[in-house]
């Protein structure tokens, strides 16, 4: 089994309904197992200009273990997308969306392809991430090229968009056979 994390993320529609169903569509998942759920934070969506208006979004990132490439990983998580009403590729950047679901790192592996670069190339730059994240894992070290733990990208992350923690909370209610429970890890 290898950890995962994965970001999310909703600003179009029923946000938290989105992020549940991302949840849920992994737990369905015969090779993915989803260990924790960050609290969800609200966060102002970023814009293609200044005087531009969107929702805000939730975010919120999970722990999950996988017994499968990143590549399958990669592909559920768009079919997820597609299912909650995603459009890929969107019409414009930083357009409006039901569901964003980004492997931010998959186990130490790196790499680069036309699909699929690990760890995720802005991660450092989006304290919507790095905030939730460091909820869960505050002290895992990101593989290179950043080789420094979440706390310490959250520290040095020049994002200075506001992220506001909600009491809003991702059910997680399974874990993969044979994976060890984090006390306090599912939230209701």
């Amino acid at each position: 089994m290898t950890t995962a994390y994965l970001g999310l993320g909703s600003n179009e529609g029923e946000r938290q309904t989105h992020l549940q169903a991302a949840v849920d569509g992994l737990q369905g998942t015969p090779e993915v197992g989803v260990e924790a759920a960050s609290p969800v934070y609200e966060t102002e969506a970023h814009t293609t200009t200044p005087d531009e208006t969107q929702p805000a979004f939730l975010n919120a990132v999970l722990e999950v273990s996988v017994e499968c490439r990143a590549e399958r990983l990669l592909t559920r998580a768009h079919a997820l997308e597609r299912a909650e009403g995603r459009v890929r590729p969107a019409p414009e950047r930083w357009a409006p969306r039901p569901l964003d679901i980004d492997l931010l790192v998959v186990g130490p592996r790196t790499c680069q392809t036309d699909r699929l670069t690990l760890p995720h190339p802005r991660l450092a730059d989006r304290r919507f991430v790095l905030r939730p994240w460091a909820d869960l894992a505050p002290d895992f070290v990101v593989p290179p090229p950043f080789g420094a733990t979440v706390r310490a990208l959250l520290e040095a992350c020049p994002d200075d968009t506001a992220v506001r923690r909600t009491d809003r909370r991702l059910l997680v209610s399974g874990r993969a056979p044979g994976a060890d429970a984090h006390e306090g890890d599912t939230h209701e």
